[in-house]
Formats: structure tokens, C-alpha cells, sequence
């Protein structure tokens, strides 16, 4: 008997939907945040310190190449606990054991090309269940639960890391990495597409590349590739503290339990404000206002209270501009998508790849010009990708659904 439509399929609470994300959350918290305060108390180089975390967190970039393997011959359930697994156990044994800094590099490598397959699959396993009216409340729970998970790993796992012994840090990351598969019990897991899954590894890469001439595909990665709304400033504000007279208190206050209220403050606005305005104009114009804020802030004295105001809406634009991102995405993936999870992990590796591009940007200008300099060339480049799009694909930004034929 086939499966029944997404309309008529018993569906779990879209926040418990969501929630399933917690664990790419709390891994990227301990690999950007807790991790390297772990390898500087044994006395690492910051320079290779940064060198490692790049390496670590580089497959949110590529493991989108290996992503096919997600929709065929088992559900994607099955795929989400296996990579959750190897994830918790990665996360785990390098706590357990971080002396040797080559072997940390090649576990946490392998636990966050995991991590990234894990979301991939939870992310197409998802999005493939819901109506089109539920994808802006999907995208607010699926960052609220990045945002959220990776806050409460870096104030209270860091804590239970930092200053407990070995064995017990690394089952308590096991165990928290674990926690959100709990969800999956109370939500269905259609199979894979028997079609793809049986027929010719030929056929099923022609299907794949028919997906990437989809025309709401490209302008998906369109809006995700250029410097739209990367927002990748925010990734450098905690070392510029002292610009602002910021104490280290200061900066560890807003970087810590600052951004994460902020982040799920712009979370939850987003599904307001995607009643009045379409999703892509919705992310062009996070990204045009945004880095007029940025500008603005310019504007302002260089005093502590400044580095917060700047830090806290800095944050907040960009938490609409991922809950928008991940909303664009489940729409572009659609009910019952047998490719769900390729084209999930293909386009949240395109809405990652400009935060990292931009940010060495960002550093030439604050190398070369100061603050001043990093902040124009932040909003500077933003708001030319936001023109150069809106002008482009004036003659579908602002259609409620883009239809999926090829250009």
C-alpha cells in the first residue's frame, strides 16, 4: 500500500520537527567555541588553534558531494541515528582524549562530516513532511534549536568540560549529542523512493542533476551563494572588543547568553513577518536593512554600550537571516521530495559558504582599515549582492511559489 500524502500523514508538533537539529547545534558549539579553549589550556598556538577549527567545520561546505547517498536504500531515519551516533562518539572521544592535536583534527574532521550528513538527513526527512504553509515556522524551530543547543553547550557543557574529569565530560557529550534522536520515535519515516532506490546508480545521478536545473533550485543557491545575508561579521566581534573599551566580561556576556536570547529573539519574528512578505524578498531585505545597520553603527560613540548594541543586532539579523534561509529551503524541498535530503544538504552548504569567503574580506578590511574598514566592506558587499539580485530576479522574488521548471 503507498504511502499516504503529506496532507493526510499523522505529523509530529512542528517544534518537536525541529528540534531534531539541537545536535548540529551543540556540535557546532564545541567545535568553534569549547574545543579551542581546550586545545589553548595545553598550550596551542591561537594561529593553529584557528587553522584546526577551519579544517574541522570545512564539511559544511563539501559533504554535499556525498549527500545523494541520503535518499536511497534505507529512510532517512536510519541515516539521521547512525551519523548521530558516529557524531556523539566523535565529540566524545575528543574530549576524553584531546592531547594529541593531529588526532583531534582528523576525529573532529570525521564528527562534523557526521553532523553535516545528520542534518542533511533530518533536514530533507522534514522537510519532506510538512505542508507549504508550515515551512517559516519549520525554519524558526530548525534555528531556534541550532542557536539554542549550541548556546546551552557553550555556557553549561563548557563548564561540565572544562572542569570535570575526562571520562565523565566525555559521556556527558555523548549522551547530550544523543538526547535529541529521543524525537524520532514520535515521527513518521516514509522510506525512499523505491523507483530511485532500485533502478541504475545512472539513473539516479541523471535525477540529481535534473534537480539542479530546477529554477527555483538555482535561485535558492542564487540567494544563498552571493553575500546576501551571511551576516559573517559576527564571527569576528569578540576580537574587537577592545575598540569598543569592552572588558573581557563584556565580550563573553553578549558572545555567550547575549547571543543566544538575541539569536531566538529574531528566530521567532521571522514567521510574523513571513505572513506579510515572501520568503526571498523577506531575505534580501534582512540583508539590505541589516547592513545599513552596520553602517549606522558607525555612527555611534566607541564606548562598552556600543559594542552590545552592535553585537545584539548584529546577532538578531542574522538569526532572521537563517530561520528565512532554512524556511526557503524546506519550500524549495517540498512534501514527499524523493531528493529531499541531497537538495537540503546542498543548499544549507551554499548558505555557508559565503560566511566563510566574507570573512576574509572582512579581515583585509579591518587589517588594512580598522573597524571602519571591516564594517564598510561588510555591509558594503552586501548590500551590492542584495541590488545585484533584486534587480536580476525582480521577476520572481516576490511570487508566492517559484515554479520548479527548468530555466
Amino acid at each position: 500500500m503507498p504511502d499516504a500524502p503529506v496532507s493526510k500523514r499523522k505529523r509530529a508538533p512542528i517544534w518537536m520537527m525541529g528540534l531534531t537539529n539541537a545536535t548540529f547545534g551543540m556540535m557546532g558549539g564545541f567545535a568553534v567555541v569549547i574545543l579551542p579553549q581546550l586545545l589553548a589550556a595545553q598550550g596551542v598556538s591561537g594561529g593553529h588553534i584557528a587553522a584546526i577549527t577551519a579544517a574541522i567545520i570545512s564539511p559544511g561546505f563539501w559533504a554535499f558531494l556525498f549527500s545523494p547517498m541520503l535518499d536511497v536504500r534505507f529512510r532517512r531515519r536510519t541515516y539521521a541515528i547512525f551519523f548521530g551516533v558516529l557524531t556523539a562518539a566523535a565529540a566524545a572521544f575528543t574530549v576524553f582524549d584531546h592531547h594529541n592535536v593531529l588526532q583531534v583534527e582528523i576525529v573532529m574532521i570525521a564528527g562534523y562530516l557526521a553532523v553535516a550528513f545528520y542534518q542533511g538527513s533530518v533536514g530533507g526527512w522534514m522537510g519532506s513532511l510538512i505542508d507549504k504553509e508550515q515551512d517559516s515556522r519549520l525554519g524558526k524551530w530548525f534555528n531556534v534549536a541550532n542557536i539554542g543547543s549550541s548556546g546551552v553547550m557553550i555556557i553549561i557543557g563548557g563548564h561540565i568540560i572544562l572542569h570535570s574529569p575526562p571520562i565523565f565530560a566525555a559521556v556527558f557529550m555523548f549522551v547530550a549529542l544523543l538526547l535529541p534522536q529521543i524525537f524520532f520515535f514520535f515521527i513518521s519515516a516514509p522510506p525512499p523512493d523505491k523507483l530511485l532506490a532500485s533502478e541504475s546508480f545512472g539513473r539516479f545521478w541523471r535525477a540529481v542533476i535534473a534537480l539542479l536545473k530546477r529554477r527555483d533550485v538555482l535561485i535558492a543557491l542564487a540567494l544563498f551563494v552571493l553575500p546576501t545575508a551571511s551576516f559573517a561579521l559576527t564571527n569576528v566581534l569578540a576580537g574587537i572588543g577592545d575598540d569598543y573599551h569592552a572588558s573581557a566580561n563584556t565580550v563573553s556576556l553578549f558572545a555567550g547568553a547575549g547571543s543566544v536570547v538575541a539569536g531566538l529573539g529574531g528566530s521567532f519574528l521571522v514567521p510574523l513577518l513571513a505572513k506579510k512578505i515572501p520568503l526571498r524578498p523577506l531575505y534580501l531585505g534582512i540583508g539590505f536593512v541589516g547592513s545599513l545597520f552596520t553602517i549606522g553603527t558607525l555612527l555611534l560613540p566607541r564606548a562598552p554600550w556600543t559594542f552590545g548594541f552592535v553585537f545584539t543586532g548584529e546577532i538578531i539579523f542574522q538569526a532572521l537571516a537563517f530561520t528565512v534561509a532554512f524556511a526557503i529551503a524546506f519550500e524549495v524541498i517540498g512534501p514527499d521530495n524523493p531528493l529531499a535530503a541531497t537538495l537540503f544538504t546542498l543548499l544549507i552548504a551554499a548558505i555557508n559558504l559565503p560566511i566563510t569567503y566574507t570573512g576574509f574580506w572582512i579581515g583585509w578590511g579591518l587589517d588594512h582599515h580598522g573597524l571602519v574598514g571591516g564594517f564598510v566592506v561588510a555591509a558594503g558587499i552586501s548590500i551590492a549582492a542584495c541590488v545585484l539580485l533584486a534587480i536580476t530576479l525582480r521577476k520572481w522574488l516576490f511570487a508566492v511559489h517559484i515554479a520548479p521548471e527548468q530555466v
